[in-house]
Formats: C-alpha cells, structure tokens, sequence
C-alpha cells in the first residue's frame, strides 16, 4: 500500500489544471468541473483516498491521496462563480458531511448530495453561512429530521446531548428490535466554536494558540499540524532540538489518551478495576509533562518555527524512569485483560468493522488499523523524527472492540520506544527559530498531515502578505470515524453501545470547529 505498483495506472493521470505555485509541499491544482467529477469517481472506486474537502466563499477544496501509496498527495480547487459544484458525496459517501458543513459556513451548494439536512448549523448562531462573502440572516431553529427506520416492533432511544460526567455533547438516536440496534444516527455540532473564523486575520502567535484548542485532548497533534502547515508555507525550518522535542510532546500525548482508553473501554465492561489502574499510569504521564514542559497537557508548547518549552537534564532522566516503570506496570495490566474471560466476552466480536468499509473512509488511527488498514501519517507520508526512529505500526484485521483495545496496547508499547530513543539522542541547541525563507510581502499557502493519537490531522493555512492568516482549515480524523460508528453498531445489543463508542472514542470538539 505504501510502495506505488508501476504497472498500475496512475490515479493522478489527467488531472489538469492550473499549478499554483505558492502551495507546498504537495501541489495545488485549480480544475474545471469535469476534473473535480473525475476526481469523486476515482474515490468512489478506491482509487484514491479523501484527505479533505473544505471550501471558501467562492471556492472548495479537496485533499486526496494515491490509495496504493499514501505519500502522494494533491490538493484541487474548484471555483464556484454561482455557488454551485458537483457532489463528491453524491457517489462517495466519506465526504456528504464534509459538504453539509461547507453547505452551513458557505451557502456553496453541492449539487447532487444525497443528504441537504444542516450538520454544524443547528439555527442558534444568530447569522446564516457566516464564513460566507455576504452572510445572510440567520436560519430559524427547526426540528431535525432523522432518517425513518421502518419496520414493526421497532422504538426508539435518544441519547444526550447532554451526557453524564465531564463529556462533551453529541446525540445518538438508536432504533432498535428489541435489544437489537436496527440503526445508529448521529447528530453532531453542538461544540461547534467558530474555530475557522476566529483564525481569519490572526497573526501566527494567536492562529497557533487557537489551533492548539480544537481539541483538548489532542493540542500537541493539533499544534504541531498548524506548525508544519504554517512552515511549509513560509519555508522556515526549525532546529533539529525542537523537531525531536516536538515528537516527545506528540509521543507523551498520544501515550496519556491510550492509557486512559484502555482502562475506560475496560470500564465500560464492567472491569473498574483497569480504569483505576490505567488512570494512575497516565497521571503520572500529565504529572510528568507539566513538570517537563510547563502544562499537563503540554497546551501551546509546539508554535511555529519550533517549541516554546524546553526539558532539562534532569526532566529527561525522569522520563526515562518513567518509561521503565510505566512498561513494567502496564504489562501486568494487558496480562489481566487477557486472562479475564468475562471482559473479554464483552470485547470480542462486538462492534465489528468490516475493513472494506474502513478503507473506503480512509479511516485512520486505532480504527483504521485494527480494520487492517496499514496506515500511519507519521510513515506515510512522513515527518521528521520518525524517518529517523524505529517503530512498528500495529495492524489487525478482525474490526472488534478487542481488536481496537489491542491496537492500543501495541501504540502504548511503541510510544514508550519512541519516547527511549528520543531522550537518547536529543541534540544540544536552539529550540525556535525566528522567521522563514519566502519572499517579504508575498502570500503562500502550506499543508501538513500529522498523525494525532486518533489519527491524521490535517491542516491546510493561506498566509496573506502581511504574516497574518487569511484563512486556515483543520480537519480531525474523527470526521471519518464518526460514521463508521454508526456501522459497527447494528447488529449489537444496545447495553453494547457505551463500550462501541468508547472503542472508537471519536473527537466532539475536534469534529465540530
């Protein structure tokens, strides 16, 4: 999947247009009708893999990789002089929400979707399209229209918005027979925050600080993303120290969030006894990093051109104890879970994803790989470290909530080896530089991938000629797993929900902007 097959055709043939320029690293293509039509029917068929679909007042934008090599990347544009494109999700159902939130921000309209219910606008925010050139009056409040299920015996359960503990909102309407969950619909944007349009105009030090909190639990993946996005367009390269620190950050963020999933889906089975266990471990991961660099959850420490806190001698060697103790403690914990007969009835076979479904949403992270698809943007298509680390990617096929739990325990495992060979190897010197390489009052655009603890984050930012961001969209794995959810959990008996859910634990904040 990584290496292109010279005897297949190439997905990338014919595509033409005009090149722009100013957009690293991949390119930037801007195409006619036809060639955006083309594009959704290669995705359709798998030939390609959506990355991202976003738009701007008079334009969309969509981001696609080689399915069979996920290291070449394309970026087109479409512009849209009436406000109208064709659909991508007419024939390529990844990208339907994608254009119903276009739909809500921009009044663009994809011509052909299947699905025209609003997604992010819920009729509260007092203004219509409201990243729109011209923002109409604001929508008024109407009931949303689920999809009818049909069939007798069936009744219905709606859960939340409003959730219990410290949760974020998002409601579930199950139909079920019985016990049996017939269908799974979701409906989400109740965080929505506005993220996109408080970035417009920013300068850099404010864009970073807001990218940092599109989702809490990911402000390192998120800060890095932007970083990258934001060098690429300037040219500017940071030290060798902060790249390696930087993957620290990455490296203890995505080993706090597994640990904690880990003892939570055991939780949800009805085995408190790991959750207590693995929330130890991962408060002495926060313990550590705020020690370390300042904040728990190392919030606004990766900023363009570098980091903004350093790890001493000292912090470095109660890491690496930490490592031992962590690696030692966790085994016993993965030893319990394994010889638990009763947790284990409720993991395995429950909740299964079928890898056809996972690879035609490109889903990523500990959903996409426990569904057998290879995939890990820290590989593909890479950044520095990790070109110069060794560490393996945990793939399984059988799409369950064991299978999501066990890709996990394997991340867990390799974070703590990525997190050894960093400390010992961290070069001494500057940890920020100042300014990049592209010409003075010249705009530029850049893009960036970077594998959070979910998945592939994607950032895609125009800087204007005065440094400051003229527009900036950022992309959580989640919008690819959310609707996968709905799929694993037809079948299930509906006690089986929390735990499903958990097994995915995709991302409110981070979905909805």
């Amino acid at each position: 999947m990584t290496v292109r097959d010279p005897s297949l055709p190439d997905p990338f043939d014919r595509l033409s247009g005009r090149i722009v320029a100013e957009h690293r690293p991949w390119p930037r293509i801007e195409v006619q009708a036809d060639i955006w039509t083309e594009v959704a029917d290669r995705l359709s068929h798998g030939i390609l893999n959506l990355l991202g679909l976003w738009g701007e007042p008079r334009t969309v934008h969509m981001a696609v990789a080689d399915a069979s090599d996920l290291s070449r990347i394309q970026v087109l544009s479409l512009t849209c002089p009436e406000g109208r494109y064709p659909s991508v999700g007419r024939v390529h159902p990844p990208a339907i929400r994608l254009e119903r939130a276009i739909a809500d921000l921009f009044t663009l309209v994809p011509v052909g979707l299947p699905d025209t219910r609003p997604w992010l606008d819920h009729g509260k925010w007092g203004v219509h399209a409201p990243l729109a050139a011209q923002r109409n009056d604001a929508r008024p409040a109407e009931e949303y229209g689920f999809l009818l299920v049909e069939g007798e015996n069936l009744h219905q359960l709606p859960i939340g918005p409003v959730h219990a503990g410290i949760i974020e909102p998002g409601h579930f309407r199950i139909s079920a027979d019985g016990e049996t969950v017939v269908r799974l619909e979701e409906r989400l944007g109740y965080t929505h925050k506005g993220i996109e349009a408080l970035l417009q105009g920013a300068d850099l030090e404010r864009a970073a600080r807001l990218a940092c909190r599109c989702s809490g639990d990911s402000t390192v993946a998120y800060g890095l993303t932007f970083a990258r996005a934001v060098e690429a367009a300037l040219g500017w390269a940071p030290p060798a120290r902060a790249v390696r620190l930087r993957a620290l950050m990455a490296e203890l963020e995505r080993l706090a969030n597994h640990l904690g999933d880990v003892g939570a889906i055991c939780n949800d089975g009805g085995f408190a006894i790991m959750l207590a266990h693995c929330s130890v471990l991962r408060e002495q991961v926060l313990r550590e990093a705020v020690a370390c660099f300042g904040h728990r959850l190392m919030m606004d420490c990766i900023v363009p051109g570098g980091v903004a806190a350093d790890i001493d001698a000292a912090g470095s060697a109660r890491v690496t104890a930490l490592m031992a103790n962590i690696r030692r403690r966790f085994q016993r914990l993965v030893e319990l879970y394994d010889t638990t007969a009763s947790l284990q009835d409720r993991t395995v076979g429950t909740g299964i994803l079928r890898p056809a479904l996972t690879a035609r949403f490109g889903a990523g992270g500990y959903v996409g790989r426990a569904s057998g698809r290879r995939c890990d943007a820290r590989r593909w298509p890479g950044y520095p470290p990790y070109d110069e680390l060794e560490f393996e990617i945990p793939v399984l096929q059988e799409g369950d909530v064991n299978a999501r739990l066990w890709i996990r325990v394997g991340e867990v495992e390799q974070s703590i080896r990525l997190i050894e060979q960093i400390l010992a190897k961290l070069p001494d010197g500057p940890i920020r530089t100042e300014n990049g390489s592209s010409p003075a009052n010249a705009a530029s655009e850049g893009m960036a991938i970077v594998e959070g603890f979910r998945g592939d984050i994607l950032a895609w930012v125009r800087i204007d000629a005065t440094g400051r961001i003229e527009r900036c969209h950022l992309r959580d794995p989640s919008w690819f797993q959310w609707p996968l959810l709905e799929a694993a959990i037809e079948g299930n008996i509906v006690a089986d929900f929390p735990i499903c859910n958990k097994s995915f634990n995709c991302s409110y904040s981070g979905h909805d902007l």
